[in-house]
């Protein structure tokens, strides 16, 4: 505690909204700075070509996925430096700490300076080089507006509308399977942006949700899309992610989604991109399939191998589990350290509730 809270408040409230500023005028600043480079002379040889790319956006974001650079130092530098998101909000999607990310992006701006790297547009046949970087970021961007890491909104639709405009123009530069998968993802998950949050601005789960409020053109495109991508037979992470959201759009009610179709789903996931995250999206999966005690037996072993400790949802699906079971005290915990590592108003709200609910 700050020997005088609240002069500590002012000038914190007061440095805040000074970085609010600087932040909204940095990705201007950006811009400028990347194209000033991208109109300087080309070396001979170079076979760079704008037209290639049309949109600003997506030129600069494939120009920004420089091979030269380490994978997570190309996303990181390109959602702080194009994207215009913060650190603490690159920091939440790559599951680790601003100050992680802040050296990851210094390093990756001392790399271009001390090897000279141009700011230029790929050629036709590096941009697929580039593919894989570039939809990593725009997966980024949509689940920071389909979620919002902090702040009063549960959502930042800005943010979600620009990836799946970024996607689709994606599809036609570059009509990958994959890029095409992402596209059918996006569509899909902001399908129930509306239902996601009452009128208040409250939490509503998926079980929950009025499902009348789900945008129908949105999963009607979603589905063309995930077909599409799945009878190329080059099936990636995007598609078959975007093919569960499909399976959950498909659902006229919760008690009537495929669980067993989703666990599938999430099983060929695990195979072809594992990662803590996913594993603990099936095992909530499974709980729904098999009951609350194997989802929660699956989750506890995450825990023990020292993963996802620091992951609010990890913690709230936990603590939903011991809920179902009885197990109070044990859902008391989870829901209080789930509250600890949530930094987004609404989904803090939600937990307040739950562990009120609990205590009575």
């Amino acid at each position: 505690m700050p020997a005088n809270p609240r002069a500590w408040l002012v000038s914190a409230g007061r440095f805040k909204a000074i970085d609010g500023l600087r932040r909204r005028a940095r990705f201007d600043a950006s811009l400028g700075r990347v194209a000033e480079r991208l109109e300087a002379p080309v070396p001979d040889g170079d076979t760079g070509d704008d037209s290639v790319v049309e949109d600003d956006q997506l030129r600069l974001i494939f120009t920004c996925c420089h091979p030269a650079l380490p994978p997570d130092a190309q996303i990181a530098l390109t959602l702080r430096e194009v994207c215009g998101l913060t650190t603490e909000e690159i920091a939440h999607a790559f599951l680790t700490s601003p100050p992680t990310i802040a050296q990851r992006i210094v390093r990756a701006k001392a790399k271009i300076r001390d090897a000279r790297i141009p700011y230029q547009i790929p050629s036709p046949t590096d941009l697929t080089d580039r593919l894989h970087s570039v939809l990593h970021t725009m997966y980024l961007v949509f689940n920071e507006g389909y979620a919002a890491s902090s702040g009063s909104s549960l959502t930042r639709a800005d943010l979600s509308r620009e990836a799946i405009r970024l996607g689709r123009l994606l599809v036609e530069l570059l009509p990958d399977p994959e890029s095409v998968g992402l596209l059918a993802l996006m569509l899909l998950q902001d399908s129930r942006r509306r239902a996601r949050a009452s009128a208040t601005g409250e939490l509503v789960l998926l079980d929950e949700q009025d499902r009348a409020l789900w945008n129908q053109e949105q999963i009607a495109e979603g589905r063309s899309l995930v077909e599409r991508a799945l009878r190329s037979r080059r099936v990636g992470p995007y598609t078959v992610q975007a093919a569960i959201a499909a399976v959950h759009a498909e659902a006229p009610n919760a008690a009537d989604t495929d669980w067993p179709q989703i666990v599938g789903l999430y099983d060929v996931l695990m195979r072809m991109d594992p990662s803590p995250v996913v594993e603990l999206n099936r095992a909530v999966a499974v709980a729904m399939r098999d009951g609350p005690e194997a989802g929660l037996a699956l989750i506890d072993r995450i825990f023990e191998r020292g993963e996802l400790l620091d992951y609010g949802l990890a913690h709230a699906a936990r603590a939903d589990l011991c809920r179902r079971l009885g197990r109070t005290i044990d859902a008391q915990r989870s829901y209080a350290r789930a509250f600890e590592l949530t930094r987004q108003e609404p989904d803090r709200r939600f937990l307040e509730r739950r562990l009120a609910e609990l205590g009575r």
